[in-house]
């Protein structure tokens, strides 16, 4: 069990260490180029915080695994809404200005009906996931030109701020983008290799594994661009990449996991499925016409997280 503890600690360690380098390298490089800042923190930054999960999902199919691949994002994106906006919104209420960010909520839970009915035949197979593959360009493309048009002056200033300046040379920002993408495969393969076995130890579905603990882990690259977001005053910039993730990991990270190897839904409950949708729904319920998360909320979408994960393990 100590060597499975150190696989599954090292791979997290090496996840969020190659998700920063991509993140950073990536929107630096985007910068340079003319991207606006706004662009880049709801396109690049949502893609760079949603690597780990692409990581492991597309290890976990080439591995013929499935159902670690389905929970890795189902249980993210669970812990995207309740755990992550839920600590974001108690350090500081989370108002979003940004009109991107205000309507991608909707689409959010939109995405997510149309991957439930999906899985309604217990498999997310090639076409699904062909069809969710191009869903994520067209997603990535809508956003990207919206942003475009966004003129709001204290959203671009949030943005700015919240991004990298571009004044690295080059070949640092290459370096960056490298180093990241391999700290990434490596710290996936470790963290498979450490998950699979602590399933077998503790004698629970691999599926439930990566719905905990392996998800918990891909997440932290969002957990902390959203929390320290919240503090700085950046509500958008928490808002969004939490958002934009989810989506990205149903489109994207499955989409081409689907694509390697049919996902069956083994190991999945309901309940989780439920929980999922539920959370993207009730997040849209509280945000409101307010556009605000407050720290009350944010403490019901603690606590609802911790108990949904007191459910998994009898």
């Amino acid at each position: 069990m100590l060597i499975s503890l150190v696989f599954v600690i090292l791979g997290l360690g090496l996840l969020a260490i190659g998700a920063e380098s991509l993140v950073r390298g990536s929107s630096s490089v985007a910068l340079r180029l003319g991207v606006t800042p706004l662009v880049v923190g709801l396109t690049i930054v949502a893609f760079g915080t949603g690597a780990p999960e692409f990581a492991i999902s597309i290890g976990a199919a080439l591995d013929g695994n499935g159902p670690l691949a389905l929970g890795n994002v189902v249980g993210s994106n669970i812990s995207n809404v309740c755990l992550i906006l839920g600590l974001a919104a108690v350090v500081r209420p989370l108002k979003a200005r940004s009109e991107v960010v205000r309507r991608e909520t909707p689409v959010m839970v939109f995405i997510t009906i149309v991957f439930l009915i999906l899985l309604y035949d217990g498999e997310l197979s090639r076409i699904d996931g062909l069809l969710m593959t191009v869903g994520a360009i067209a997603y990535t493309f809508l956003t990207y030109r919206l942003s475009r048009r966004s003129r709001d002056p204290k959203v671009a200033e949030e943005f700015t701020e919240a991004l990298e300046d571009g004044k690295r040379p080059v070949w640092k920002d290459s370096l960056l983008i490298v180093a990241g993408l391999g700290l990434l495969v490596l710290g996936a393969n470790l963290l498979l290799r450490g998950a699979v076995d602590f399933a077998r130890l503790l004698e629970v579905s691999e599926a439930v594994i990566g719905l905990s603990v392996v998800a918990i882990g891909t997440s932290l690259p969002e957990l902390a661009t959203s929390v320290i977001a919240a503090r700085k005053n950046e509500p958008d910039v928490a808002l969004g990449n939490a958002i934009g993730s989810n989506a990205l990991n149903v489109l994207a990270v499955l989409g081409v996991a689907a694509m390697i190897n049919p996902i069956p839904t083994d190991g999945i409950r309901s309940l989780d499925l439920a929980v999922m949708l539920g959370s993207a729904v009730v997040l849209g319920v509280l945000l409101g016409r307010r556009f605000e998360l407050d720290r009350l909320e944010g403490a019901i979408l603690l606590i609802g997280y911790f108990v949904y994960i007191y459910t998994m393990f009898p």
